[in-house]
């Protein structure tokens, strides 16, 4: 509070030089101050200031003289970065093999030996598997890729993304050689998120981007699609997904990547005509299944969830319950395969007696088609109840056919329900 002070006790006092400043009165002292410890700590507690105003003044000198040269500092910034960033390409494109991709305004993208710039790197104790991508616009425009979990699909779609991405901003791509057809955008619709702030779910966030990559896409585009219409009701997905493929096949042709775990749109390739498929391979040994991380032509069947479960480590009687369930699903199912069983609605831009596609419908049950067929203007409350307790008794017996049919050792051969033409 005083700052700097000389103290005598007063036994002292008598010693004191005149030109001391009593400055403060103790009980069995006196504090005293001189005109150089004045003058001392005023330049002390003044300091602090005069730094400020002395930093101030060196930035603005600077600031200045930056300023005056900006335009020479900012073109030699732009240079470095430039030869950054080419200096980055060429040393990866050189320790990691990349190739010089044939850049092409043919609406194709044909790469041999693709590999995912990333992944690659990051790989510990494994090697990366290699694989072909081949889109063209005229007859190879739409890819729709399956395969079980975990095998590499997303990893497919994404190195395809990168490897037109790299060609086109200059770079070397990992690949053994590759001609890549100029996008005019690159769409994708990968992953899952939500926005909670704004209310939106999952599902929509999905068909909010799903919506702007049909209205904006063209011919000259490549879009990746990943598991579309997953976070819905699996007929309400699995009609979506085939609608969303149609779409991008009839309207624009634009070279597209569909990756999807619905199994029946695989049927796309033998309805339309710039569809394929192409799937990623494992082996079964066993109970196990191994990873090949190669794809292939042809669709998978199966996408071994189970299985993908058991390595997440979830324990071993829900694995064990969840394959029961699986064989009775897969016992009872019985889906209806083939155009001759049901159309999907025409498209209102299609012509006239174009191909439409089939949608998979399940077929009625014997006791679906009892009550459909019921005149229930027609029945009195006893004829109601008459039928009611026969199907009843229909469906009990069903249920005890189906789960003596998945007990262990017994085959069980399905019968498939057919309307009576009568």
């Amino acid at each position: 509070v005083f700052g700097y002070y000389l103290e005598v006790s007063k036994a002292n006092l008598h010693l004191v030089p005149a030109d001391y400043i009593r400055n403060q009165t103790l009980v069995g002292a006196e504090r005293f101050i001189t005109e150089a410890m004045k003058e001392r700590e005023s330049a002390i507690l003044g300091a602090e200031e005069r730094i400020g105003e002395l930093e101030y003044a060196l930035f603005s000198d600077v600031r200045d003289r930056v300023a005056a040269s900006a335009e020479t500092l900012l073109g030699t910034a732009a240079a470095m970065a430039e030869a950054d960033v080419l200096g980055a390409l060429a040393s990866v494109a050189a320790r990691w093999l990349y190739v010089r991709p044939l850049i092409t305004t043919a609406l194709i993208l044909e790469v041999k030996d693709g590999r995912h710039p990333v992944v690659e790197q990051l790989l510990e104790g494994e090697r990366f598997v290699p694989n072909d991508i081949s889109l063209s616009a005229e007859d190879r425009a739409v890819l729709v890729v399956t395969g079980p979990n975990m095998a590499g699909k997303s990893t497919y779609l994404r190195q395809a993304a990168l490897i037109a991405l790299m060609a086109q901003m200059g770079s070397f791509v990992p690949a053994t050689s590759a001609t890549v057809g100029i996008a005019d955008r690159i769409f994708t619709r990968v992953g899952a998120t939500d926005d909670i702030a704004t209310g939106r779910s999952t599902f929509l966030v999905e068909m909010q981007e799903v919506a702007n990559i049909l209205h904006h896409a063209t011919k000259h585009s490549l879009v990746i699609l990943y598991e579309v219409g997953r976070g819905t009701s699996t007929y309400d997905g699995m009609s979506l997904a085939w609608a969303v493929v149609d779409y991008l096949h009839d309207r624009m042709s634009a070279r597209t990547l569909f990756a999807t775990h619905y199994h029946e749109l695989t049927e796309l390739a033998a309805l339309l005509p710039r569809v394929r498929n192409v799937n990623v391979l494992v082996r079964e040994e066993g109970d196990r299944i191994v990873f090949l991380r190669k794809v292939a032509d042809g669709g998978a069947d199966r996408s071994y969830g189970i299985h993908v479960a058991r390595l997440a480590g979830l324990p071993p009687a829900v694995i064990e319950h969840a394959q029961r369930i699986l064989r009775q699903l897969e016992a009872t199912s019985s889906t209806v395969r083939g155009a001759e069983e049901g159309f999907l609605p025409p498209i209102p831009s299609r012509a006239t007696g174009a191909l439409q596609l089939p949608l998979p419908l399940a077929p009625l049950s014997a006791v679906e088609e009892q009550l459909l067929s019921l005149s229930i203007e027609s029945m009195t409350p006893l004829d109601a109840l008459t039928v009611l307790h026969t199907l009843r008794e229909q469906l009990r017996h069903r249920v005890e056919e189906t789960r003596s049919a998945t007990q262990p050792g017994k085959v069980v051969r399905m019968k498939r329900h057919r309307k009576n033409p009568n």
